[in-house]
């Protein structure tokens, strides 16, 4: 299966705006964070078209999301993740003292991941061990 090297951009989108309007459980906000925007090229390099399930892989983590043909190409190599829940599992967690993490700029490999699901926040979420009360 191939593998692409690209550099992740994260940051707000419109439609991650109206999304988080109808609340952070909605399918409008999921259908609009859980998109990577790619150079139609690069998905051509890899053989997904159009919502094709892709899985992001970094240092810190990976995720599955859909590919989607960026607007704004060309711009090989590089890829945009709209900010949320699933654009923070594979964002460094250190903040290098400014109390906020890097989000632009991250080393990442994307391949085609055709047989795995882009999760629900409530799945994403329950990835995570509950701390236990006392």
């Amino acid at each position: 299966m191939p593998k692409l090297k690209v550099s992740v951009l994260t940051g707000r989108t419109i439609n991650q705006g109206r999304g988080k309007e109808c609340g952070k459980l909605s399918k409008e906000y999921l259908e609009s964070v859980t998109i990577c925007q790619m150079d139609p090229n690069d998905m051509k390099f890899l053989g997904v078209k159009d919502n094709t399930n892709v899985k992001v892989i970094t240092d810190f983590g990976s995720v599955v999301l859909k590919a989607v043909k960026s607007a704004r190409a060309p711009h090989p190599k590089v890829v945009f993740i709209p900010y949320g829940p699933w654009a923070s599992l594979i964002m460094n967690p250190k903040t290098h003292g400014t109390g906020m993490p890097s989000l632009k700029g991250i080393s990442a490999e994307i391949e085609p991941a055709p047989d795995e699901k882009v999760l629900s926040l409530q799945n994403l979420l329950n990835q995570f061990p509950k701390e236990e009360q006392t």
